[in-house]
């Protein structure tokens, strides 16, 4: 029984050998690519060009990290994209999380309609929409500014946010709403002081998926922001690698890219077991 049990177990890992190999192949080479960037950041523009930006011949070279930080203007296009990422993340679950629990625990004529409202809402492409938020907000002269960025960031946050956070306060015990109940609480003060701290995994969750996006994001900040106080850092780092056309600090450059993508890398290397228990959390019943 063994035998057929280990033989059984070996043909169904056999079977997915070959995808192994190709995930395995793709992160060597994510990994190669990385590594590449961060030695070239290191490097001066010679040795980038020689293609012996891995070497160090002429030493480690930091100072692509100061010249990116302050003389290309990573430093304006970075905190701006913290700005924008964590005000619109903070107030999109603080929206989104009563929203989403009403919709979960209260039954009510339209209820069905507005969560698959949600749903269409999330399949809109950006593109659609801009030219018409576009015309608004230069007749709110609000155009070029933080605040018109930070108002569509949150706005486009919210329908992902509440889907999420409907389906996981669907999924969790009406034991401690029926307690808190009893002890003469109101709902607002149950929410509030019970289930909303008891979702926090699904708010951590959903609030790291938010930043990244707005971290990411590229299409409305070029539109919406195109002066270089209220820029992100897409928009930013294409300004940058259009000036190296005249500059040729390519060392300068790939600092800079690396200053972009490193706060993504930290959130996936040191928060990634919490986002994979938020989105478990949410589908298992108390």
């Amino acid at each position: 029984m063994k035998k057929k049990r280990m033989s059984s177990e070996a043909r169904k890992q056999l079977r997915l050998l070959p995808g192994h190999i190709i995930v395995g192949i793709w992160c060597a080479f994510t990994l190669l690519m990385l590594l590449w960037i961060v030695c070239a950041s290191l490097s001066t523009s010679p040795e980038i060009m020689k293609g012996q930006a891995m070497l160090f011949k002429s030493g480690l070279h930091f100072d692509n990290y100061v010249r990116a930080w302050s003389l290309n203007s990573i430093s304006t296009y970075f905190m701006n994209s913290l700005v924008y990422g964590l005000i619109s993340m903070v107030a999109s679950v603080l929206i989104s999380a009563p929203a989403a629990y009403v919709l979960a625990r209260c039954v009510f004529k339209g209820n069905t309609t507005i969560k698959s409202s949600f749903v269409v809402a999330m399949s809109i492409p950006q593109i659609m929409i801009v030219m018409p938020l576009f015309s608004a907000a230069v007749r709110t002269g609000l155009s070029n500014s933080k605040i018109v960025l930070l108002i569509l960031y949150t706005g486009m946050a919210l329908p992902y946010t509440t889907t999420f956070l409907t389906a996981f306060f669907t999924n969790q015990s009406k034991v401690y709403e029926e307690a808190a109940a009893i002890d003469g609480a109101t709902p607002m003060q149950t929410f509030w002081k019970i289930m909303f701290p008891l979702a926090q995994p699904g708010l951590v969750t959903v609030s790291i998926f938010n930043f990244m996006n707005v971290w990411n994001e590229y299409f409305l900040s070029m539109i919406f922001a195109s002066s270089q106080k209220t820029m992100t850092v897409g928009p930013g780092l294409k300004s940058v690698l259009t000036a190296m056309q005249y500059t040729g600090d390519w060392g300068g450059l790939f600092a800079a890219v690396v200053i972009v993508f490193l706060p993504t890398l930290l959130i996936f290397i040191f928060l990634s077991r919490t986002i994979i228990n938020g989105i478990t959390a949410g589908g298992i019943k108390g």
